[in-house]
């Protein structure tokens, strides 16, 4: 019990997570967002944060920013993720993809997911040993918060060409 304690107590004087804003951060709708993300996420739960529409869980952080630059057409991996009567769809990138801001680069590589077709967007970032085989897990929990953003376009793919 008394290292469940010490564990708790460092954890709460870890220093916040310092990752940029994102140029729509204001963006009012973003505020609903992350009053209806979770305070858990993948077993990591939610840190400190030193800017605008940031959320991050565990160590390292899974991090999500509200208010990044909207995404264009893209020929990326688009991929629909749904999460009971939630849909949400999203630009799959990998580490080295150079689409992914410099904030997002990790040494031991990390996947980065962009709302597609959603104003304002939003960015995930999860760290290779966080995701494991299944970095898109997160993103089913984060699918109803995210939702709160509105859908202007969706993915398609060959077969709708």
């Amino acid at each position: 019990m008394a290292l469940a304690a010490a564990v708790a107590a460092v954890g709460a004087c870890a220093s916040p997570l310092t990752v940029p804003a994102g140029p729509q951060a204001a963006d009012p709708v973003c505020a609903e967002v992350l009053q209806a993300l979770p305070g858990e996420l993948a077993g990591g739960e939610e840190r400190s944060i030193a800017s605008q529409s940031i959320a991050g869980w565990g160590d390292p952080a899974i991090t999500l920013r509200c208010g990044v630059d909207v995404p264009g057409p893209s020929t990326e991996r688009c991929i629909t993720v749904e999460s009971g009567d939630s849909s949400v769809d999203w630009l799959a990138l990998e580490s080295d993809d150079a689409m992914v801001p410099d904030h997002a680069r990790r040494e031991n590589g990390s996947w980065t997911f962009v709302t597609y077709g959603r104003v304002p967007a939003v960015e995930v970032v999860v760290p290779t040993e966080r995701g494991g085989d299944q970095p898109t897990a997160v993103l089913v929990d984060l699918a109803r918060a995210v939702e709160r953003t509105t859908a202007e376009r969706a993915c398609i793919g060959l077969e709708d060409l």
